[in-house]
C-alpha cells in the first residue's frame, strides 16, 4: 500500500506520520506542496499535522491555495482516500473537503496531553477494525482544535453516520476539552472517503510511549 504524506512549510507530524505507516508495513512518500500532482500510485493521502504556515490568518486557511491542493480536491472528488490528521483537519475544512470549522480552543490554551475518544461510527474504512462505543488512548496538541458546525450540519453528520469520534473519559463519559459541539473529535465526509479528526492516532503506535491504540485506527486503511 502506497501512502502518500503532504508537506506544508510548519508541518511537523511527517515523519511520525511516515514512521506510523512504515510499521504498518506500507511504502511511504512526503510530497511537498508546490507539487501539481500527487504520485499515481497513492492509495491513501494523508494531510500531516503541524502549522501549516506558522497557523497565520487562520489555522489551515492559507495551505488551502497551495498548488498541491487542486491535485487533493481531485483525488478526492475522483474517491481517493484522504485523511487529515489535526492540522491537516483544518486544512481539509478550510478547503471544503469536509463540513464544518476548527476554531480557537474553549479555554484559549493550547492542549497537549493524552485524551480518551469513542468511536461513534465504524461504517467506514477508517475505523472499521474498532467497534461503535470503544475507547482509545490517543494524544491531542491543538490550540485550534473546537469544531464548530450549525445545527442544521449537525442534524446532517448525524443522519448520515458522519461523526467518528468523540472526546469522552476512559469510560465513555462525554469530557470535551476544548469546547467542540457535541464534543466533536472527527468526521467525514458524506462518500465517507474524506476524514477528519484533531487527535494524533500516528502518535499512540507504542504503548511505551503511552499508548498503541493508533495502530488499530490507522489499520483500517490497509485492508481497502
Amino acid at each position: 500500500m502506497k501512502v502518500s504524506i503532504l508537506q506544508f512549510p510548519g508541518t511537523n507530524c511527517e515523519f511520525d506520520t511516515q514512521y506510523a505507516f512504515e510499521k504498518l508495513g506500507c511504502n511511504t512518500e512526503i510530497v511537498w506542496h508546490k507539487a501539481e500532482s500527487l504520485p499515481s500510485d497513492t492509495d491513501l493521502l494523508v494531510v500531516a499535522g503541524g502549522f501549516s504556515y506558522g497557523d497565520y490568518l487562520r489555522s489551515g486557511a492559507i495551505a488551502k491555495f497551495s498548488p498541491v491542493m487542486k491535485a487533493v480536491a481531485e483525488y478526492a472528488k475522483s474517491g481517493g482516500k484522504v485523511l487529515g490528521i489535526c492540522n491537516g483537519f483544518q486544512v481539509l475544512t478550510e478547503a471544503r473537503l469536509l463540513p464544518g470549522a476548527l476554531k480557537r480552543n474553549e479555554g484559549l490554551h493550547f492542549i497537549s496531553k493524552h485524551h480518551h475518544l469513542r468511536v461513534e461510527n465504524n461504517d467506514n474504512i477508517f475505523l472499521k477494525k474498532l467497534n461503535n462505543g470503544d475507547v482509545v488512548n490517543i494524544p491531542i496538541a491543538h490550540h485550534d482544535g473546537n469544531y464548530y458546525i450549525n445545527e442544521e450540519g449537525l442534524k446532517e453528520l448525524e443522519a448520515n453516520g458522519q461523526i467518528l469520534l468523540r472526546y469522552t473519559d476512559e469510560d465513555g463519559n462525554i469530557k470535551n476539552p476544548n469546547g467542540s459541539v457535541e464534543s466533536i473529535a472527527g468526521v467525514c465526509n458524506k462518500e465517507k472517503n474524506v476524514f477528519g479528526l484533531m487527535p494524533h492516532p500516528e502518535r499512540a503506535m507504542e504503548a511505551v510511549l503511552g499508548s498503541a491504540d493508533g495502530i488499530a485506527m490507522l489499520k483500517g486503511f490497509l485492508e481497502s
